[in-house]
């Protein structure tokens, strides 16, 4: 006869939290809630969450030995087969809490890497994700810690009994982390030569960034009219995608959809998805998405200015979008954030609220970036023409006997191909 246990097949776990003396007031229990939303999306029950107060952290568990035992009793007590911690942990602190409780024990790091392995479709995402989780895993795999080791479909979460076991020693692990970055420096090429290819055609573009869950893919979707998934869920998106819109003007512009930041993201998840994020770099002007329904709003958006930071991309041209504002129910919240960013827009992708003013400010970003000239194109070479009118503004155009006569705003990217026409 299968035992309670047995009979249950969900993993159940307990968060922990830390609060330190340095963090701001409500930091840690915003931090905690958006652990949970993490772990939920690995479809894994929460059984209950501890927020621990912290003076300053202890070498061998990260938390005092008298914590540590009432933390393990209580997870044992509800039955848990986990124990997150939303602070990043050691390889000594992991192994000794799974030694000291019997548990699994992993922190927020392991549980973003676990979702952005579930999520990666394209070869390079599930590249890099494969790279990042090797020099995650790399330091713990000891002796005793060799069910950290995972195949290709199993989940860091679902570690245990009964799973294969793969023993790796480092050299191994160095052997498959520099295949790893030859093959992703292929991608990568590969990637530079397809951005340079567009860059030949000079539409303009422009990259969605923003924390997740914002609304991106949403916001993607509603400008283009095109079905990129967009899911009510944290890192629904992780591999770029680009689609054409053409404005009210008759101008193309391209614009891509990025993998969303969180906090505490780990720092070689940033490294490795560099590529992913340089469509940010490399784009004409950014469209920064917030979600205005989330109260830690204003973190979201600290956070999303330091990864452009240090991606050199913060210089940029940034429109700032509120997003859901129609979720939105706190007039003086909105208020306020209205008085703090007078220019930023505030508009529903799911309602369409607002969605004007921002494709007319995206027309004045794209006006700005172009400067006027004469031109006089020969009648063999009338496709500059066509192509004017779609990625610049022709003024006043007038036919003659040796070709069109036009004075045009051309965008900086195909003023140089237009020097042989000017007059």
């Amino acid at each position: 006869m299968l035992t309670d246990q047995e009979k249950r097949k969900k993993t159940r776990a307990l968060l922990v939290g830390v609060e330190l003396n340095t963090m701001a007031t409500g930091e840690a229990e915003a931090l905690l809630d958006e652990l949970g939303e993490l772990v939920r999306n690995l479809d894994i029950e929460i059984a209950a969450s501890e927020l621990v107060y912290l003076r300053h952290p202890h070498a061998p568990f990260f938390l005092g030995k008298g914590k540590v035992e009432d933390i393990i009793q209580y997870a044992k007590a509800l039955e848990c087969d986990l124990i997150v911690f939303d602070n990043e942990l050691s390889p000594a602190q992991q192994r000794n809490w799974e030694r000291e409780s019997g548990l699994v024990v992993i922190d927020r790091q392991e549980v973003i890497l676990d979702i952005f392995a579930e999520r990666a479709h394209t070869k390079e995402a599930v590249l890099q994700v494969e790279l990042a989780y090797w020099e995650y895993a790399m330091p713990r795999l000891k002796n005793a810690w060799t069910h950290l080791s995972r195949q290709r479909g199993g989940r860091v979460t679902q570690r245990g009994e009964g799973e294969k076991q793969i023993e790796l020693d480092q050299r191994m692990v160095r052997k498959r982390i520099a295949r790893l970055k030859r093959e992703i420096a292929e991608v990568v090429q590969h990637r530079a030569v397809q951005r340079k290819q567009r860059l030949k055609v000079p539409i303009p573009t422009a990259a969605i960034v923003g924390y997740t869950n914002a609304g991106k893919s949403s916001l993607l979707n509603a400008i283009t009219g095109s079905d990129v998934l967009a899911e009510n869920k944290l890192f629904a998106t992780l591999d770029p995608t680009t689609r054409r819109v053409k404005l009210k003007s008759g101008r193309l512009l391209l614009l891509t959809d990025t993998v969303g930041f969180v906090r505490r993201l780990p720092h070689r998840l940033v490294d490795a998805f560099k590529a992913t994020l340089e469509e940010a770099v490399h784009a004409d002007f950014i469209i920064h998405v917030m979600d205005v329904s989330s109260l830690q709003v204003e973190q979201h958006r600290k956070t999303t200015l330091r990864v452009l930071e240090e991606l050199g991309a913060e210089k940029k041209n940034i429109l700032l979008v509120f997003n859901k504002i129609d979720a939105q129910e706190d007039a003086l919240f909105v208020s306020t954030l209205r008085a703090h960013f007078p220019e930023a827009l505030f508009l529903s992708a799911k309602t369409g609220q607002g969605m004007n003013a921002l494709c007319e400010s995206m027309e004045a970003l794209l006006e700005a970036s172009l400067d006027r000239m004469e031109l006089l194109i020969p009648y063999d070479k009338y496709e500059w023409v066509t192509k004017l009118h779609e990625v610049g503004a022709i003024d006043q155009k007038k036919d003659e006997d040796d070709g069109a006569h036009i004075i045009a705003h051309v965008p900086k990217r195909l003023q140089a191909s237009m020097k042989a026409f000017e007059v």
